[in-house]
């Protein structure tokens, strides 16, 4: 706690904490009572969170920012907490028809927002340039990549895949945009989405962007990938049917293995 800017730790005296381990952003997540401070490298990302989050305020239920400082290139983000319970919470996993509703209700509200004059754009354009960098860097995670997504059955390599991704772009349709809308980072009250968080790679996007993370989430966290397999006999096409439209399957797979570069 000595490293954290002043301006942030008097709102910190006296109060305990925890440590949040869901989520795999890398970064350290200190949990207060009503807040939670957000500890991660100094990145355009991070600042995207904090523009995303107050121009979404009043317009989302979104943590409030209460500080926000950089120092020695380490960002710390001082937020209220949002409300309900995280959507990958053991109560909201074992009703599944419960779960797929607040979180096609977390997309709806999403794409009801008049996105003009949002500060943040990560159409194709943004996102494939992004994700060039972060090839030409080797800032591709290869521990959390699918497994069949590099090898003999898919990409030679990440190079081989931002090649596909550049040569099958999709037609986009323009909503605002969670741009990670995984299970951890939608909270819920019963069917109804109560938070949004991590928002630094927020902004207008294809709609197919969120659906395709939302659709992977569901499957993975009902499959092995994050723990035991669920065994509730659901299957993730049913958020298809309480958003009340059919899957674009080539969409949801351009959207998440473009993912993998992030």
């Amino acid at each position: 706690m000595n490293q954290i800017p002043d301006t942030i730790k008097a709102y910190l005296a006296g109060k305990t904490y925890t440590l949040d381990t869901i989520g795999m952003s890398g970064s350290q997540i200190l949990l207060f009572p009503d807040m939670v401070l957000k500890i991660q490298s100094a990145s355009a990302e991070a600042e995207r969170e904090v523009q995303m989050m107050q121009w979404c305020l009043g317009k989302l239920p979104v943590p409030r920012v209460l500080a926000y400082e950089v120092q020695e290139q380490v960002s710390y983000l001082l937020m209220t907490r949002a409300e309900g319970k995280m959507s990958c919470d053991a109560s909201y996993m074992e009703q599944p028809e419960v779960l797929t509703e607040m979180l096609a209700d977390g997309l709806k509200r999403l794409w009801q927002v008049d996105m003009t004059a949002c500060p943040c754009h990560q159409m194709l354009a943004q996102k494939l340039k992004a994700a060039e960098q972060n090839v030409k860097q080797g800032l591709v995670d290869f521990d959390n990549v699918a497994p069949e997504t590099f090898g003999p059955e898919g990409f030679a390599d990440p190079q081989a895949l931002l090649d596909w991704l550049y040569a099958n772009q999709p037609v986009e349709e323009p909503v605002l945009s969670h741009g990670d809308f995984c299970l951890p980072n939608v909270f819920g009250k019963g069917n109804q989405v109560s938070g949004y968080i991590d928002l630094g790679r927020g902004g207008v996007a294809d709609k197919w962007q969120d659906i395709a993370l939302c659709y992977r989430s569901l499957r993975d966290n009902y499959g092995e990938r994050y723990g035991e397999k669920q065994d509730t006999g659901f299957s993730p096409e049913l958020l298809f049917e309480k958003l009340g439209i059919a899957p674009d399957w080539e969409k949801i797979r351009y959207y998440i293995l473009l993912d993998e570069l992030f």
